[in-house]
């Protein structure tokens, strides 16, 4: 097959918004495929890599295009550091995606945890009799209705990977969802009108310390995920301090990554077949490529380069964007915690980080109380983003 290059007329912005998006779609679509071992879905992932391989070159000729002096290459030098970033990130998710084609070891109970994970990918068809069957994404809001949104649709062997209000489901099609894991049961009864029955296993063998492994590998997902919102956050803001602890998320998963290693060689003496823990490594390596690349983007920030205009556009404008809202006093908010709030089920958005008097909380949990003056850093939909808005005021 041809791979050459023709002249693309789109602009710089409408490329970095296209690279950002497809990229966390590939994460996305990369871990649901080694999760419910799926290979169709793996396979995507790879020809999605090929895609931001061109998206790349295009960004590329674009910027060397536009530089007309000093400060204007200085400025879209962060722009194509990002775009790298993204390219990268697209890269790690191939890696993960060649889990589930090349067959490499994953335990059971690892599977299970990364459903359970902080934001976890659920996939349904839809029933004939589903509310949601012949209806848009718009009419239906999902979001606000379980807390999951739709990043991906299989129709027969057609795929639509930036479905939007306008996109109507339809009867049979595989719907891609990603959310919070308390809003799986909702989603799935939503499109198959049937009642959803998590999956029950028991173990093959028994490892010393496997629980620690597969929660450390769950955190290092939830880790990588979080360290690119909040590297794309300290870009729309330009804000030091969070890019600052976007380096510290990256110092934390080297560490991480060498104790899993340290595990994984010390436990394959246990057992006749080395190749069941071999995707432990890939995975962990992958997802600390992951935070490398989302320190990338945040370097940025900390090298104090100018950033370009349209860094801010594309990220607001992305299928998925991050946000800052302050909480006011006397909001519906106030003194309640996550879990009794259930923002992801009821907005549909994913609050990454919340600021108190100066000091931040990462990765909240369901206990953790909101308190007046306290400002979130969430992602999600523009819809939801209006939803959580109006909850705060």
């Amino acid at each position: 097959m041809s791979k050459e290059l023709k002249y693309c007329t789109r602009s710089m912005k409408d490329l970095l918004i296209d690279m950002k998006d497809t990229s966390e779609l590939m994460m996305d679509l990369a871990y649901s495929a080694v999760i419910y071992d799926d290979r169709e879905i793996a396979m995507e992932v790879i020809r999605l890599e090929e895609s931001m391989d061109t998206l790349d070159y295009y960004m590329r000729i674009s910027a060397m295009l536009s530089a007309r002096r000093i400060d204007e290459a200085e400025a879209l030098a962060g722009v194509l550091q990002t775009g790298a970033a993204a390219e990268n990130i697209s890269n790690a998710a191939g890696d993960i995606a060649k889990i589930a084609l090349l067959d490499l070891g994953i335990p059971a109970e690892l599977k299970q945890d990364l459903r359970s994970a902080e934001e976890t990918v659920a996939r349904a068809t839809v029933s004939a009799k589903s509310p949601i069957s012949g209806r848009t994404l718009g009419e239906i809001e999902l979001e606000t209705e379980t807390g999951m949104w739709v990043i991906a649709i299989r129709r027969g062997r057609n795929w639509i990977y930036d479905p939007d209000h306008s996109t109507i489901i339809h009867e049979g099609d595989v719907v891609f969802a990603r959310g919070h894991d308390d809003g799986v049961p909702l989603f799935m009864t939503c499109a198959t009108c049937e009642k959803y029955q998590r999956a029950t296993f028991e173990p093959e063998r028994v490892l010393g310390d496997l629980d620690r492994a597969v929660d450390m590998i769950v955190e290092m997902k939830n880790m990588s995920e979080l360290a690119v919102g909040l590297a794309y956050y300290a870009m729309l803001f330009y804000n030091k301090d969070i890019a600052e602890e976007v380096k510290y998320i990256e110092d934390k998963m080297d560490g991480m990554t060498y104790e899993l290693q340290h595990w994984v060689l010390k436990s394959a003496k246990h057992l006749n077949e080395v190749d069941q823990l071999r995707g432990l490594l890939h995975l962990a390596n992958a997802s600390e490529a992951i935070s490398d690349a989302a320190y990338d983007i945040a370097d940025v920030v900390l090298r104090e380069i100018e950033v370009h205009p349209i860094m801010a556009l594309a990220v607001r404008e992305s299928d998925e964007m991050v946000t800052r809202i302050p909480i006011a006093e006397g909001s519906a908010v106030v003194g309640k915690s996550l879990g009794e709030l259930k923002l992801e089920t009821e907005t549909g958005m994913h609050v990454m980080a919340v600021k108190r008097k100066g000091r931040w909380i990462y990765s909240p949990g369901a206990k953790t109380v909101l308190c007046f003056s306290d400002v979130l850093i969430a992602r999600g939909t523009t819809s939801g983003e209006e939803v959580l808005i109006e909850m705060c005021s």
